[in-house]
């Protein structure tokens, strides 16, 4: 690994596009006027694990899961990005914020100026440099509002079938009227609107604390509509736009290489701007992302061979902390994301919430995270990790949710077989559906002994590739329970209760996004006393009064109709060489490399 790199700005490149008219920027720049960092000739590269499966999508209006959305957040930026430390938000490429008045209907206007001097990249193969990519005319194409507005309105367009919609749809105004259909509804009813190239103005349903979180999210980040849809000089690519060969972006880093099921690549982009202190510059040149199961992954470390990991095989984990030279490699830290079975609402036998219920209070979840997971995990009694804005917490509800209770779950078990005339517990088939990782598979195990000692129930075991397993999840062959964790998209409690299983969330998919619509997979489960509560708790500016609510909310989920077995919060558990200067974020997988280097 050689020396930590050292950019020299060229302070009057810079000045040539901060200062230079939006107009005359947008029209007249060439590459060669580009600011771009210089380097001094060192190169650093690392490799880092980043999961057990290949990440199903680039697209940022598609994606759904961590792992895509950690290559999307290194090759775009949002309007405003989150600092993985402390969680507050901060400026992406957006440098100011004004917000209207709010209506009489509630909802309020809040209007962004962008920055004018990012160009639109590629890598090019040929001659192995990252490029500024130009129009018809040659000119730089710049980062403008009219790609964010663009790409929020593709987000809820019904031919995308994007499985985040709801993201726009429940926060801007207009957008679930296009998403749904609604009589006479068009993409132009969606309040977001490019009033100029650097000034985009978004209409909120109501005026909520995280709205300027949400516009941070990958589902609001910019896309190339050139690309996708084509333009006078170049062929549109449609869905193929988000492949390493056509892909075109914005971010600190881009896209280089993607050897499916093996690695994806990307490497520092010399364009993006010196002087965004939420985002700076890369020091790390390359980064090789890499598709190993935890095990492989370790092997490669101690080998030499990877840098860092964001898994840890749970087997492992006491010989790496009693280790001197392992032990200064491995964290553990707070985490935003919850670990929990999911039902399937529907299926057989988990379609009785006294089955539900008695299944999650057979868990012991301190055993769990004692014997099995051994990251120092929180048993989690609810669906809401604390910590978010707004959700309970075990020192102020320490009664609340689902707790381990043998006895009172085999007495539900057995007042369900006395109602349905079902003698024996073993005539009871469960099936527990998991994504390959061997992590997994040991959690799987300890649950499955667990419903066989407390409740006599011998349930099976199978597993599914990532990409595949969340189309199956989504589907209406989601199994009768399912493995999932849910990370925050942005720090309040509404993500997980509305967004996330609220009927027509993402894990709880409707057919046209609605609550109490015909489910599409998940958890397939609707409760109108629920739906009330959480949307009443979104609408309220007191965090106490919101919080009352939600852990009302919690009880009907996790207990009362006991939809999902929460498992544990997680902890942030991982690998990473000692010769890195790096943060440690909170934030559920979201790590901001270019704020790495070596030390």
């Amino acid at each position: 690994m050689s020396k930590k790199n050292n950019f020299v700005v060229s302070i009057f490149a810079l000045a040539l596009v901060l200062f230079v008219s939006a107009s005359a920027a947008f029209a007249q720049v060439r590459t060669e006027d580009l600011y771009r960092a210089e380097d001094d000739g060192s190169y650093d590269t690392m490799s880092w694990l980043l999961g057990t499966g290949d990440i199903p999508t680039i697209d940022p209006g598609l994606a759904t899961d961590t792992t895509s959305n950690q290559v999307i957040q290194t090759i775009f930026m949002g309007l405003t990005t989150i600092d993985e430390e402390t969680a507050e938000v901060q400026d992406g490429v957006a440098i100011e914020l004004t917000k209207g008045d709010i209506a009489e209907d509630g909802s309020i206007t809040y209007t962004y100026r962008i920055r004018t001097d990012i160009p639109w990249v590629r890598y090019n193969p040929e001659t192995e440099a990252v490029e500024p990519v130009v129009d018809c005319d040659g000119n730089v194409r710049f980062l403008t509002a009219r790609d964010f507005e663009y790409a929020i309105k593709r987000v809820v367009d019904p031919a995308l079938a994007s499985d985040y919609a709801y993201m726009v749809a429940d926060h801007v105004v207009g957008a679930t009227e296009f998403l749904t259909g609604a009589e006479g509804a068009t993409a132009d009813d969606i309040l977001v609107k490019a009033i100029d190239d650097a000034t985009l103005e978004i209409t909120w349903l109501a005026e909520f604390a995280a709205n300027n979180m949400i516009a941070g999210r990958p589902t609001y980040f910019a896309v190339p509509s050139w690309v996708i849809d084509g333009d006078a000089c170049t062929e549109a690519s449609g869905d193929l736009w988000a492949t390493v060969e056509n892909i075109q972006s914005y971010g600190p880093y881009t896209a280089v290489e993607w050897i499916h099921d093996d690695s994806f690549t990307v490497v520092r982009n010399p364009y993006w701007p010196a002087d965004i202190e939420s985002v700076p510059q890369p020091q790390i040149e390359e980064i090789v992302f890499r598709f190993l199961d935890s095990s492989a992954a370790l092997a490669e470390y101690e080998a030499g061979n990877l840098t860092g990991s964001n898994l840890v095989p749970a087997s492992e984990i006491d010989r790496i902390k009693a280790d001197p030279v392992l032990s200064e490699a491995y964290h553990a830290g707070e985490d935003m994301c919850t670990y929990f079975y999911g039902f399937n609402t529907t299926a057989p036998f988990v379609d009785d919430a006294r089955v539900r219920r008695a299944l999650s209070m057979a868990i012991d979840r301190q055993s769990l995270i004692d014997n099995v997971a051994k990251g120092g995990q929180i048993p989690a009694q609810w669906w809401t990790r604390p910590g978010l804005a707004a959700a309970p917490t075990l020192e102020d509800h320490p009664d609340l949710g689902v707790k381990f209770d043998p006895e009172g779950a085999k007495a539900l078990i057995e007042e369900y077989m006395a109602d349905e005339g079902i003698e024996d517990p073993m005539d009871i088939t469960v099936e527990i559906v998991h994504n390959s990782d061997e992590n997994h598979q040991r959690i799987a195990v300890a649950v499955q002994q667990m419903w066989k000692d407390n409740l006599g129930i011998n349930a099976l075991i199978s597993n599914q590739e990532w990409a595949v397993y969340l189309k199956t999840i989504r589907s209406l062959d989601t199994p009768q329970v399912y493995r999932l964790g849910w990370c925050q998209d942005y720090m309040d409690a509404a993500n997980f209760l509305n967004d996330s299983v609220s009927s027509g969330g993402s894990a709880n998919p409707t057919v046209d996004g609605i609550p109490g619509g015909k489910p599409t997979g998940g958890l397939m489960w609707y409760n109108e006393e629920y739906e009330k509560l959480v949307d009443t708790a979104q609408t309220l500016t007191d965090t106490a009064e919101r919080l009352d609510l939600y852990a009302q909310a919690e009880e009907i989920l996790v207990y009362e109709d006991a939809a999902m077995a929460p498992l544990y919060w997680y902890t942030r558990v991982e690998m990473s060489s000692p010769e890195l200067d790096r943060t440690y974020s909170i934030l559920g997988g979201k790590e901001n490399f270019y704020k790495w280097s070596y030390k």
